[in-house]
Order: C-alpha cells, then sequence, then structure tokens
C-alpha cells in the first residue's frame, strides 16, 4: 500500500476495552492521535510497546496527544492487558481488521514456515485536522515510541 502521509486518516468507530466506542472524529479538532496496530496483547514485543507508550504517556499529553491501540483481540483480553501492565490508554478491539485494512496493516506474515494473516506492526500520527503526517510501518519496537515523541515536538513548536 501507497503512503497515508498527508491525507485524510481513514475514519473508523471501535469498542474499546470497556465497550464504549471511540471514533477517530471525536478528537477532530484538538488532539493529535497516535494510533498505533500492534498484533497481539499480551505477547513480548507488544507488551514493551504498550508499556514504551504508558512510560512516555505525560509527555504524549503534554504535547495533546491521545494514544490509542489497536488489535484483533477482544474486550477481556484488551482489559487484562490494560490491568496486568497499568496501561493509562484505550485498546481498541478490531476482531473482524477492517480497520486494520482500511490502514494496509492486514498483511500476509510468516513465521517458523507458516503463513497467516495478520497485523504489520505500524503507528500513524494524525493531526488535530485528521490528516496523517506520519506514518511508521513494519515497526521495530526498540526505540519506537521514542521516534514517535520527536515527531510530535516537531509537529508542535
Amino acid at each position: 500500500m501507497e503512503t497515508l502521509e498527508g491525507l485524510q486518516a481513514p475514519s473508523f468507530s471501535l469498542a474499546n476495552e470497556q465497550g464504549e466506542v471511540v471514533s477517530l472524529k471525536q478528537f477532530s479538532g484538538e488532539k493529535y492521535v497516535i494510533l498505533y496496530f500492534y498484533p497481539k496483547d499480551s505477547t513480548p514485543g507488544c507488551t514493551t510497546q504498550a508499556c514504551d507508550f504508558r512510560d512516555s504517556v505525560k509527555e504524549f499529553e503534554d504535547l495533546q496527544a491521545v494514544i490509542l491501540g489497536v488489535s484483533p483481540d477482544g474486550e477481556a483480553s484488551h482489559q487484562k492487558f490494560i490491568e496486568k501492565h497499568g496501561l493509562p490508554f484505550s485498546l481498541l478491539v478490531d476482531e473482524d481488521h477492517a480497520v486494520a485494512e482500511k490502514y494496509g496493516v492486514w498483511k500476509l506474515k510468516k513465521n517458523f514456515g507458516k503463513e497467516y494473516m495478520g497485523i504489520e506492526r505500524s503507528t500513524f500520527l494524525n493531526d488535530p485536522t485528521g490528516t496523517v503526517v506520519k506514518e511508521w510501518r513494519k515497526v521495530r519496537v526498540k526505540g519506537h515510541v521514542e521516534n514517535a515523541l520527536i515527531t510530535l515536538r516537531e509537529l508542535t513548536k
């Protein structure tokens, strides 16, 4: 998929871990949105990434940004993941991977010789107008949250 940078972010409404509907448009005009797609709750890389965002959440908030995680896991799984790691942001349920497909992150993956469809770890930074101002695809967890913060700091100078 070609880049979404410079384009209006694909809209969505998804349930969070509490069953409350979260829409991208509810942040329109006031917040930057860090929308990060990850493969699975409670796996090593996803846990590290979520905890890195958690540990930097104050800095993101100070820059008028909200963090939203998205995976195909259900509400109960998200609730456990949030409680276990003290995550101060919502995790959205994309069980049918419709939103992941809109963002071009539902991909054929290979692991130990098996092929399957799944989330390609990716992050999108949307500005308050709903435009994708930066995207990171095929994210490597180490250093990613810091890179997102650096980009956001530049945008909000």
